[in-house]
């Protein structure tokens, strides 16, 4: 018999039977009653917390993980760190600037390193972190040469690459790495004022996962303005997007100085774009929209604490159309903040119900972001935590 195959009650009768245990030595050993085994083993009643299920893990001489037939070992952080060690050397090669590369290595059209660019940014989108941690250092080499052979063409497809890369390093919170990658694409981009602003946003999210609140704001209002068209009506979609998204960055930056008038006032400023633009667009791989600026808003109120706030703005959003159309990095990413509004307000029940739907809609974004972890086990620690989520916890080592 496959035990991984049973459900927990189940396999907990199997390896009970399995270590010639009666149901009522098995009880005595738990201190519980025969009942209440019975009961476990035939699904009337769940097994919910973390402490029980250790003690009957420890009672059955099993790792937990066998209990609950799944690989409890948490997600491959060696293989991680290799991944992001490649990334690092690739950030911080020269060979170009030396001439040595392009002689011994091809380089790929500009045509075609966009289209691997672009591959690039789906797979983060798609929360599919391994793989896209795996394609960094490759993609990267590629794009250094090809703007080497052809500075004009190779230019923004660089700029992208270094955008890709920061935001892969930022979820897997290696901000040191992430700020060599923003500060490659910002040099990149100098001298073109919209590939600026699109390494810009990046930038804003390395310096406000790196405690520098103050800096980020300043330096996402310059590049929201310099972008900004002289009347709103007359932007183009994607001017409007770029401008949009510097603002929601530096109001972000603002809740997390614990600017409340400023990060309100910046949101609202955002949120007039954001109806010129509407949903269902990714200019410059923003996303941008009024669905991202409500989603903007409960992680802003999370940031000042006010989870109340922040979970009706929750509500309010996911409620839209453009909820769906969003990508399911995009998607998921915002569930975490929500598990954190709802751990605000004191409703265990709801933050575990969000990284639940989040580790459904995105598994990566749970199993690979430190934030999303450290938010599980906050949730698995609370007694009225589902099973669920209890589960999940002790799945990926974090309980």
């Amino acid at each position: 018999m496959d035990s991984d195959l049973l459900p927990v009650g189940r396999r907990v009768a199997y390896w009970r039977v399995r270590r010639k245990m009666s149901q009522q030595v098995f009880a005595d050993r738990l201190g519980r009653s025969k009942s209440w085994v019975d009961k476990i083993e035939r699904g009337v009643r769940s097994l919910d917390r973390v402490s029980t299920l250790r003690d009957i893990a420890a009672v059955l001489r099993i790792d937990t993980a066998v209990l609950l037939g799944r690989d409890a070992r948490p997600a491959d952080v060696t293989a991680r760190a290799e991944g992001v060690e490649r990334i690092r050397v690739a950030l911080s090669t020269y060979e170009i600037a030396l001439g040595r590369s392009a002689v011994r290595h091809a380089v790929l059209p500009a045509e075609r390193l966009a289209g691997s660019v672009g591959h690039a940014w789906t797979t983060y989108q798609h929360a599919r972190y391994p793989q896209l941690i795996a394609m960094v250092p490759e993609l990267l080499a590629y794009a250094q040469r090809t703007h080497a052979h052809d500075p004009g063409a190779g230019r923004a497809p660089l700029v992208e690459a270094y955008r890709v890369t920061t935001s892969l390093l930022v979820k897997l919170g290696e901000t040191d790495v992430a700020w060599l990658a923003a500060d490659r694409a910002m040099a990149v981009a100098t001298g073109d004022p919209v590939l600026v602003a699109a390494a810009a946003v990046q930038l804003g999210q390395v310096l406000r996962a790196s405690g520098r609140a103050r800096t980020a704001m300043s330096a996402m209002l310059a590049a929201a303005y310099r972008i900004a068209p002289p009347d709103p009506d007359d932007g183009a979609p994607a001017e409007l997007s770029l401008c949009g998204t510097l603002l929601v960055q530096a109001a972000l930056a603002a809740a997390r100085h614990g600017d409340d008038r400023a990060a309100a006032e910046l949101m609202d400023e955002a949120g007039d774009l954001a109806v010129r633009v509407g949903d269902g667009h990714d200019h410059h791989r923003t996303g941008f929209g009024p669905t991202a600026v409500g989603l903007a808003r409960v992680a802003a109120a999370v940031e000042l604490g006010d989870g109340q706030d922040a979970v009706a703005w929750h509500e309010k959003t996911t409620g839209r159309e453009g909820w769906r159309w969003l990508p399911p990095e995009h998607r998921a990413g915002h569930l975490i903040d929500a598990a954190r509004a709802y751990l605000q307000t004191d409703d265990a029940a709801n933050a575990g119900r969000m990284l639940v739907d989040a580790e459904r809609v995105a598994p990566a974004e749970i199993r690979h972001r430190p934030a999303a972890r450290e938010v599980l086990a906050r949730v698995a620690r609370d007694p009225d935590a589902p099973a669920t989520v209890t589960q999940l916890a002790l799945t990926l080592g974090v309980a």
